[in-house]
């Protein structure tokens, strides 16, 4: 999804958003900064880590192997000057892991998360 906000802005209106639907950000992980540490110049690029303890226990205690896809990420990129907000949609999950047994639960988290993103463009 496109957004209007500058990219910093945009990195911390996800993060702003995350906390206030009741979920936590673990962690922001700088791409860019990461990979230019490296030698690899890139436009801005983020990965916002977004969780919600309840949810991931409840997948968790369903099926333990969801956990390789635990964390929800939601990218914040610049693509020329334009700046974007994406994520997976966590029921995408279900197709990876289809005995899980966890389409509710994944159903429940893509709507908060896709309000994070909605919300924060």
């Amino acid at each position: 999804m496109e957004t209007s906000k500058s990219f910093e802005g945009a990195v911390e209106a996800v993060e702003k958003k995350t906390a206030e639907k009741g979920f936590r950000v673990l962690n922001t992980h700088d791409v860019a900064g990461a990979l230019a540490e490296k030698g690899f110049a890139r436009e801005p690029l983020k990965i916002v880590e977004v969780c919600n303890a309840r949810y991931a226990a409840e997948a968790l205690k369903k099926d333990v192997s969801v956990a390789l896809m635990l964390p929800c990420p939601i990218a914040v990129y610049m693509k020329g000057v334009k700046v974007f907000i994406s994520t997976m949609r966590p029921s995408a999950l279900t197709e990876f892991y289809p005995k899980s047994g966890i389409e509710e639960i994944a159903q429940q988290v893509e709507q908060t998360v896709l309000q994070i993103i909605e919300e924060a463009k």
